[in-house]
């Protein structure tokens, strides 16, 4: 199966952000990746535009659109009306044209769908309801399907504008293919659901890298085209669907619900059974559409979205549709997992493994991506997550074992800013150093102990590994290793003590000296004697001071 979202895990930077805003937790951490539970995922598409390092990826559908085109077959796009929040001084005679040279047969509005949607909400009213959800939001309606399965009930058995426009739009136009265009990810799902009636969603991202690989550039218009029969435009905003709604009934209340977060609290409420006799338009972006992730990624504001979707806005209903209110009803099925909460004992065990048995060390800092630590050990539970995603517990292991890395080590180690003041320094150290304690270094420059060369020239790119020197006022002879790290603008210095070896090749030295002085003083005397006896002895003297002198050669250079 395509996803309309994905996750490319390949430079996952575990910094759990998706985790932290993704209102149902539908990401699972797992060889240090974070990917998408896509049976729990609800394409709010919140994870799309947060994650630093964009990993998150919409499905791209303009190869399929470019093949409908080619076929020959009429294309008819309908196009969301927050495309004006997304698209400045644009109006749907430049998206059309734009579009027509793209190849479509023609554009249309996805408000003519929702015209036909708020009709049969209207009509609904008429009825005996205690509480109706709208349902032009996928992803709202998702969110119901799979995690308040009690309440599909409530949810408004009408197809969404975009469905209602696709079935509109097949009606009228014979073999005709029908291409949503909007803010929205979730609206690919929906298409994929039920392709008898849209047969590809695109963004306007898509359309904009369809645009441009054609070199058309869509056109502006100073002074945006605005008909009266266009109220329905305003269904992108919150509480827009209200807005061209009757409403005559006095027995409800009109609530506009935007928001995951906002909408779970809603469903909880209802469950509870403190909310009653209410129509609720129910919309997952924050703002509704003009901020869905789309336009999010645009950087555009809710406020100049709305201003801009208000301004487009006629005051009267479209009348250029074919399908009635009454032919848009549909079933929402339940999507839901059934989800086992662990028992206590079992989530007891799994916070002992997350080092969390002492309540105080149950922050719930949410730096794991959840909101407790005992969320998150039911995360662990069901495999979505591991204990070590955790900051406070890994920055506590990591000072342990660096302290236990510096304080045992048998070399010195000192850490030094790039002004050389010593930021840490080890026992190890400290003895090299005399016996000094580090409680009386920390903070000062290393100038007032050692001499500064070697870390200046590590500061000035030079490479300063295993130097030999002498300490002369410790009595110390040391290796001396100093690291730049740029990164962090520090100097690690890594001193080894060579005293030892060091005294025991001078001994060795001094051995050698003093074997070279006494075989000097054998050869001195054995020449005297030769000199005497040179006349007996002929060629045997001559002899004997080569070998003389290749036993002191011999000696000299060992």
């Amino acid at each position: 199966m395509s996803y309309a979202l994905i996750s490319n895990t390949s430079n996952c930077k575990n910094c759990y952000k998706c985790i932290r805003y993704c209102p149902v937790k539908a990401i699972s951490f797992e060889n240090d990746k974070a990917s998408i539970i896509h049976l729990d995922c609800i394409l709010c598409g919140t994870c799309y535009h947060i994650c630093p390092q964009n990993l998150k990826k919409i499905r791209s559908d303009t190869a399929l659109v470019k093949q409908m085109i080619a076929s020959g077959a009429p294309v008819i796009a309908s196009v969301a009306p927050s495309f004006v929040a997304y698209y400045e001084n644009c109006d749907m005679e430049t998206m059309t044209s734009a579009l027509k040279k793209l190849g479509f047969q023609g554009c249309e509005e996805t408000a003519i769908g929702a015209t036909i949607v708020k009709k049969a909400y209207d009509e609904m009213l008429e009825e005996d309801h205690d509480v109706i959800l709208s349902t032009c939001c996928h992803s709202a309606n998702t969110l119901i399907k799979r995690y308040y399965p009690n309440l599909l009930p409530l949810l408004a058995p009408v197809l969404s504008p975009m469905l209602a426009h696709g079935k509109d739009i097949k009606s009228r136009i014979p073999g005709a293919k029908t291409v949503f265009i909007g803010p929205c990810i979730a609206k690919k799902d929906e298409a994929d659901q039920h392709p008898d009636l849209i047969d590809a969603a695109l963004t306007f991202e898509e359309l904009d890298a369809m645009l441009a690989d054609a070199g058309i550039q869509m056109e502006e218009t100073a002074s945006p085209v605005r008909i009266e029969k266009s109220k329905a435009r305003l269904f992108p905003t919150t509480g827009g669907v209200l807005r061209t709604m009757e409403c005559k009934s006095r027995n409800y209340e009109y609530l506009a619900v935007d928001g995951v977060e906002n909408l779970m609290r809603m469903a909880e409420d209802i469950q509870a059974g403190r909310i009653h006799n209410c129509f609720i338009e129910m919309s997952a972006c924050a703002g509704s559409c003009v901020n869905g992730p789309i336009v999010v990624s645009k950087q555009k504001s809710i406020a100049s979205g709305t201003i801009a979707v208000r301004q487009f806005a006629g005051k009267e209903d479209f009348d250029c549709y074919q399908v009635q209110p009454d032919e848009i009803g549909c079933a929402y099925e339940d999507d839901h997992r059934h989800r086992v909460t662990p028992s206590e004992d079992l989530i007891e065990k799994t916070l002992v493994k997350m080092n969390k048995e002492d309540p105080a060390n149950r922050l719930n800092c949410g730096s794991c991506g959840y909101d407790s630590c005992r969320e998150k050990a039911i995360a662990i539970i069901r495999g979505r997550a591991n204990p070590d995603m955790c900051l406070p517990l890994m920055m506590e292991k990591a000072a342990s074992m660096s302290d236990k890395i510096v304080s045992n080590s048998t070399n010195g180690l000192m850490v030094l800013d790039e002004d050389l003041h010593i930021q840490l320094i080890n026992e190890r150290m400290c003895r090299l150093l005399g016996g000094v304690k580090a409680s009386e270094l920390i903070g000062q420059q290393v100038t007032a102990i050692l001499d500064p060369f070697d870390y200046l020239d590590a500061l000035g790119g030079d490479k300063v590994n295993a130097r030999k020197q002498h300490l002369e006022q410790y009595g110390k002879w040391v290796e001396n290793t100093v690291i730049h790290d740029t990164k962090f603008n520090v100097l690690i210095c890594i001193m080894r003590d060579i005293t030892k070896h060091e005294e025991s090749a001078l001994k060795q030295k001094q051995l050698i000296e003093k074997t070279m002085m006494v075989a000097d003083e054998v050869l001195n005397n054995n020449m005297m004697t030769v000199h005497e006896i040179a006349s007996l002895l002929g060629e045997t003297a001559a002899q004997t001071k080569v070998a003389l002198t290749t036993l002191k050669e011999t000696i000299n250079n060992e």
